[in-house]
């Protein structure tokens, strides 16, 4: 670095800032942050140390490579650090743009909800936040203002994020438990007309939340779900608002997941996570014009609902660049072939191992789920892991899967024995082929009474010293 470059960043250099202290990252961790996070990494085995990533693959400090089917979330719609992204925040640095004056109209926003609604042709206008929380929040403030009324009913099971807002339509106690009250929101089953309709009589629903496939579980909407809800919504002159901050942007092999079911138009629908690129955070909740008029009704309502970063340059640009990838690089075509490979070469294994139960999902979104083996041995073995921990086992696949085979998995939510793929869009059939020759060597090893068990009693252990 030049003399003028340090005087120009007040001596900062990020790189020698992690050379000295990234060996303290855990440690930092258990001091400042969540400290319950690094005790569970350590606990599991999962505790690496990454050093660099790009695309669907990152290295250890030991130079291993390692395949993401977890896409940080669903953040990594593109995988890491894409050279088209990457090039977009440079130059959005470089053009030193006046951003964020609050009282001027930058083109960058207008540019990317053009190109948002031109995937969303019965929408009209957008709304850009930081987060698919906010998004969620947005979509409630609005669907409430615009109808006049209270109450928005969501599915049981689903998730929606962890704001207050959004944690009053999340369907799991165990996010809710500790934080009441909340706001006055009701659970239907998901798929269940009957349930959504008695809720819609009583007059004083402005909604339904829905994920299209729900996160937990990967559960999908039973077909034709979705259109006769709409109907019956608009029906009782309530809303349907679609929260694709997971499934959208061609996640399940169409632009929104919705899409998979003719006729599904939503009145607002809520997206993030792969819109920022991986880089920049950014959410959007995009609805039909009437709505955004209602609640913009005159210039003294024009800062009713608005986001301090919200629209912000290197948001706006990362989430231009990502379309732009999409389109150039066919990703939702890619979608679709690889994640149909995925799901059939899964699929298959079903009949070899008695452990596995289900393959289910659409696109690169995948539930694989276990369940209660036929032969005594194995049904024994369940039977411990069971009564110790509901989702004990599917932990046991997730962890030799990274610690022999380098392949970083989830849990799909807690106590469930279900494990999600929601790999980067960009993985190839090699990329399948490794995951499902890891996944088949440790269900060889879990049928055959190996090391997958030793770990299942490490876990059984600590799942019983923490109640």
């Amino acid at each position: 670095m030049t003399t003028a470059e340090s005087s120009q960043t007040g001596g900062f250099d990020l790189g020698a800032l992690l050379a000295e202290r990234g060996a303290e990252r855990y440690e930092l961790h258990t001091r400042y942050l969540n400290h319950q996070l690094p005790r569970m990494l350590h606990t599991i085995g999962f505790d690496k140390v990454y050093e660099r990533a790009e695309g669907a693959h990152f290295w250890d400090a030991d130079g291993n490579d390692h395949l993401d089917m977890l896409a940080g979330f669903g953040v990594m719609g593109l995988g890491r650090h894409h050279p088209v992204v990457r090039k977009a925040l440079h130059d959005v640095l470089d053009a030193s743009l006046a951003d964020l004056t609050r009282f001027d109209c930058q083109p960058l926003p207008g540019l990317l909800a053009e190109k948002l609604l031109g995937h969303s042709p019965h929408l009209d206008r957008v709304f850009f936040g930081n987060s698919g929380t906010e998004a969620v929040e947005t979509a409630l403030k609005f669907a409430r203002y615009a109808t006049g009324r209270p109450r928005v009913l969501y599915c049981e099971h689903a998730f929606h994020g962890l704001t207050a807002g959004s944690l009053s339509v999340n369907g799991e106690t165990g996010f809710r438990d500790g934080f009441a009250p909340l706001l006055p929101d009701t659970a239907v089953p998901l798929g269940d007309l009957d349930a959504l309709e008695r809720e819609l009589r009583e007059g004083d629903v402005a909604a339904l939340i829905v994920e299209p496939i729900q996160g937990k579980g990967v559960h999908e909407a039973p077909p034709g779900y979705l259109r006769a809800a709409q109907e019956l919504l608009h029906r009782h002159r309530a809303l349907l608002i679609a929260d694709e901050v997971q499934t959208g942007l061609g996640r399940t092999g169409d632009f929104y997941a919705y899409q998979h079911e003719a006729g599904v138009e939503p009145d607002l629908v809520c997206v993030a996570k792969a819109l920022s690129g991986g880089y920049v955070p950014v959410g959007a909740t995009i609805g039909k014009d009437w709505i955004f008029k209602k609640v913009y009704s005159s210039m003294d309502r024009v800062l009713v609902h608005s986001a301090s970063f919200g629209a912000n340059a290197q948001a706006m640009a990362a989430g231009l660049a990502v379309l732009s990838v999409m389109e150039d690089e066919r990703i939702v075509a890619n979608v679709r072939s690889t994640g149909a490979l995925l799901r059939t070469r899964l699929a298959a294994l079903t009949d070899r191992y008695e452990l596995l139960a289900d393959v289910r999902g659409r696109g690169l979104m995948i539930g694989i789920e276990f369940g209660r083996p036929r032969s005594l041995k194995l049904r024994s073995r369940w039977t411990m892991l069971q009564a110790a921990r509901k989702g004990l086992f599917a932990q046991m696949v997730v962890v030799p899967l990274l610690q022999r085979h380098h392949i970083l998995t989830q849990v799909s939510g807690d106590h469930l024995e279900v494990i999600k793929l929601i790999p980067p869009l960009i993985i190839g059939e090699r990329d399948v082929h490794r995951f499902v020759d890891a996944f088949t060597a440790v269900m060889d090893d879990a049928h055959d009474g190996g090391l997958v068990w030793e770990f299942g009693r490490t876990l059984v252990r600590q799942a019983v010293a923490n109640r």
